[in-house]
């Protein structure tokens, strides 16, 4: 790997099924900075938005226009940064969710990265054809600036075999058939952000429309919810989370699912979506809760589905010291948090009502036998940071 020690501008983007997160960040050895971030929401709908704003949080942008693809999303960023007379980056950074066997660890994109890319489209169909078109499309409008891969699967690379290998006929492990965790980013970011505090047994859940729950021993991921792809683990907004391998079975037994239909129940009509029948964002299930015994349920059943999980890496850990909550759901429902910690209680976690209310690090009662925080979600900073480590020297 070759640094470059000058400060550089970056470029994340971090791209969704039909969003992209944006940032430009001034980067260096000790720092980073945001200068501009934003996000497009709603590419390929009638009604998409674009909204930015720079770094302490002035609107630049606040729009709601038709954003037919990833190609315009890039040219309508582009655009931004040239009105709003940001200094041009030197360097793309790229989140993508899932590399495959081959690619676990963050790299300089080359034709090579892309075919790979490619190849392991069937491990996250939801995820890279988007950030493929992203790259092609960055490529096309930033010509010549060095664009970097930046692998939510990479922070859990090493974990260990007991954690890593599926319980599968030995030839498909072969095949790279096995767990690969996702949030890395996320969870890289909790890790950067605990620094000189980083304890030696931490918690990680990362709680938005996709959720996950991560054990780290010494900074190191050592086991995680999700498995091959980003649908197993715990209940999450569409997706189903961990389910008997007999259910699909049924489904293409009996009601004659083939991969395509299986794959758009268990990743777009099932988690608190298909329990609530109500909708998949936590937000509308609490407003719906008074009144729907089945948004109840799907907020209870997700809470639950956490706690478990949470329980199941302190079993890993051998005890905790830290629990971290993220991600939208993570960082901003309080009902949620004490929910999945009331039922923590045996292993000492308890949380202060007040401090819970205001996300007031630490939120456990002084009593607790562990700390209990609400950190940032900082995917889009770790790619900033990653870009800069990565960048060519004389690329800067």
């Amino acid at each position: 790997m070759t640094v470059s020690h000058a400060d550089l501008n970056v470029l994340a983007l971090n791209s969704g099924s039909s969003s992209l997160k944006f940032g430009l960040y001034r980067v260096g050895a000790s720092q980073t900075v945001v200068l501009l971030s934003g996000e497009v929401e709603s590419i390929g709908d009638a009604e998409g938005k674009i909204h930015a704003q720079d770094a302490p949080g002035d609107v630049l942008l606040s729009e709601a226009t038709s954003i037919p693809n990833q190609r315009e999303a890039i040219i309508r960023i582009g655009r931004l940064l040239a009105d709003s007379k940001m200094p041009p980056p030197a360097a793309i950074g790229h989140r993508i969710v899932h590399g495959g066997p081959k690619l676990r660890q963050h790299c300089l994109i080359d034709n090579e990265v892309l075919r790979q890319l490619e190849t392991a489209t069937a491990f996250a169909p939801l995820h890279i054809p988007p950030a493929l078109s992203v790259i092609r499309f960055a490529q096309e409008h930033f010509p010549g600036l060095p664009q970097i891969a930046c692998f939510d699967t990479a922070f859990h690379a090493g974990l260990p075999a007991i954690a890593r290998v599926l319980p599968i006929a030995r030839e498909l492990q072969s095949e790279g058939i096995e767990r690969y965790g996702f949030h890395g980013l996320s969870c890289e970011s909790v890790v950067h952000q605990l620094a000189r505090d980083l304890p030696d047994r931490l918690v990680i859940a990362h709680l938005g429309n996709g959720a996950s729950v991560t054990a780290v021993k010494d900074g190191k991921s050592i086991d995680t919810s999700m498995g091959l792809t980003p649908t197993g683990g715990v209940i999450m907004g569409t997706r189903s989370g961990d389910l008997d391998p007999g259910v699909l079975i049924y489904l293409m037994r009996k009601k004659g699912f083939d991969a395509a239909m299986l794959e758009d129940l268990v990743d777009r009509r099932s988690g608190l979506l298909g329990i609530s029948g109500v909708g998949s964002d936590m937000r509308r299930l609490h407003e719906a809760a008074s009144s729907s015994s089945d948004a109840r349920l799907a907020i209870q059943m997700f809470c639950y589905s956490v706690r478990k999980q949470v329980a199941a890496m302190i079993a890993v850990l051998d005890g905790l010291d830290v629990l971290v909550f993220t991600g939208g759901i993570g960082e901003n429902d309080t009902e949620a948090r004490a929910a999945i910690c009331g039922g923590l209680s045996w292993i000492g976690v308890s949380l202060d009502e007040a401090r819970n209310r205001s996300a007031n690090n630490p939120i456990n009662d002084p009593s607790s036998r562990c700390s209990v925080l609400v950190l940032p979600s900082q995917e889009d900073e770790q790619i900033a940071r990653h870009t800069w480590a990565l960048v060519p020297k004389g690329r800067a």
